[in-house]
């Protein structure tokens, strides 16, 4: 069975420098094409052309001229009209949760109405499906929960030739104990809410320094400003954009990684940073936690006291997780993820 992949979520990501997105469709499509169970034809549009014309009137075109069973879309939206099968992919629903980043009107109409043409319509924890069946006109047995998964170089030890702590000196970061906030940047990230409890823990004895990893935005610049009223400026270090091996390596140098978000699918830093032994604080009722399950501190962020004190009991118990966490990230594997887009699909070509 040969299914066309709509991989225009790449172009995207580089764009936005959303990472998480480009991880996604780089380690499921490297999965499905060593399984080999079905045939991965990858369609892109040329850059500078309009993503909107290519996905509706190139997309179904090219479904005929290869005759494909179909078309997998890694985001909500796809070419309605056409020969062959519909797989669409909702992310997350955050207008549900008060947040205003992708909730426009066509997100919303592509997470109601668009699910209705769609043969399946894949999400990636329960907590996004559960959001989906209390939307309107979302048939729950088109539904199909599809975790994402880790590997490499997401580990616990660096891989051979890597020296973790080189990238302190090469980023101009300092040796102490550090919490790592990666793509903190934009305003559903909850930014205030780490920054909050770090100046409850700076306030004592103990001292945290914070990594905020991405591009600068005006929501970063805001948050610096908190930073700067709460008197935490010497402590907290942008650093930009980071490849992922960079990344791994301040994952596993620091000692907690919060993921306070307003509004997750996933959690994909959640799934990283265990992998990677560092614990994460996550808020409740929240892809996040489902993501952690046991291995995740649930902490309000609301709660400035309730964010410290878990910043502390992370700095304290650092060591002794290590190794205990990443049994959590080990039942999230690319191959599993594959497994079931492989299943959705021979269930469309029964």
């Amino acid at each position: 069975m040969r299914v066309g992949f709509d991989t225009s979520a790449l172009t995207r990501s580089a764009v936005d420098g959303r990472r998480g997105v480009s991880r996604v469709v780089e380690n499921l499509l490297a999965a499905l094409e060593r399984r080999g169970r079905i045939e991965v034809v990858r369609l892109q549009p040329e850059p500078g052309r309009d993503e909107r014309k290519w996905r509706h009137r190139e997309l179904p075109a090219a479904v005929e001229r290869l005759s494909l069973a179909g078309l997998h879309s890694f985001t909500s939206a796809y070419p309605t009209r056409g020969p062959g099968r519909r797989v669409q992919t909702i992310h997350e629903l955050p207008w549900k949760y008060g947040v205003a980043e992708n909730a426009g009107w066509r997100h919303r109409w592509w997470a109601s109405w668009g699910t209705r043409a769609a043969q399946r319509t894949l999400v990636p924890t329960q907590h996004v499906a559960d959001a989906l069946a209390r939307n309107w006109g979302v048939r729950e047995d088109r539904v199909r929960v599809c975790p994402w998964g880790v590997g490499p170089p997401f580990q616990v030890e660096p891989p051979a030739g890597v020296i973790d702590e080189v990238v302190l000196g090469e980023l101009r970061l300092p040796q102490g104990p550090l919490v790592l906030c990666p793509g903190a940047v934009r305003p559903k990230k909850n930014l205030a809410a780490v920054l909050r409890g770090l100046a409850r823990v700076n306030a004592g004895e103990r001292k945290l320094s914070l990594v905020v990893t991405g591009p600068e935005t005006e929501a970063l610049r805001a948050d610096l400003g908190l930073a700067s009223r709460l008197g935490l400026g010497r402590w907290i270090h942008t650093v930009g954009e980071l490849d992922d091996d960079r990344l791994a390596s301040l994952i596993r140098l620091s000692v907690a990684v919060p993921v306070l978000s307003h509004s997750e699918g996933f959690g994909l830093t959640v799934l990283e940073a265990l992998a990677c032994g560092t614990p994460v604080l996550v808020p409740p009722n929240s892809a996040q936690a489902e993501v952690g399950g046991e291995a995740a501190a649930v902490v309000d962020p609301a709660d400035d006291e309730a964010v410290g004190s878990a910043l502390l009991r992370a700095f304290e118990q650092r060591e002794e997780l290590r190794y205990r966490l990443p049994e959590r990230a080990e039942e999230f594997t690319w191959d599993a993820t594959a497994a079931i887009v492989e299943r959705t699909w021979e269930e469309l070509s029964e």
